[in-house]
């Protein structure tokens, strides 16, 4: 458990930038009746536009991203939930190990008390 904790923090170490929330593609209505997008026949919305939505510190925050910078915040969004597994993970195996520590130490314990009894009554 203590390697694979090892293994999950050398990873972490090598995680890039990274940001939480979605990334949707967005397409819109411009409402001018001349527009392509008011076609009865054939509407044709404008777009795509990407929209990046996510909450940090009880914040919902939303942004559009234009196109060319559209696989940097893919791969930033790919970091971030490589993250959010990783220290999930690590908290899963820490609280297995601590478990785990206590029950060794209160066997070790039982363990010291049966001989201190012992030795008390062969005293």
């Amino acid at each position: 458990m203590e390697r694979r904790i090892e293994e999950i923090k050398r990873k972490l170490a090598l995680i890039g930038e990274m940001r939480p929330g979605s990334l949707n593609q967005q397409r819109t209505v411009c409402g001018n009746l001349n527009c392509r997008c008011m076609d009865p026949k054939r509407p044709r919305k404008h777009g795509p536009y990407y929209q990046l939505s996510y909450v940090h510190l009880g914040k919902s925050t939303t942004q559009f991203i234009q196109k060319d910078l559209v696989g940097a915040v893919i791969y930033q969004l790919a970091n971030y939930k490589n993250f959010k597994a990783l220290t999930a993970e690590w908290v899963d195996v820490a609280l297995a190990l601590a478990k785990e520590k206590l029950r060794v130490d209160k066997e070790r314990h039982k363990s010291e008390t049966r001989t201190l009894k012992q030795k008390q009554r062969t005293i």
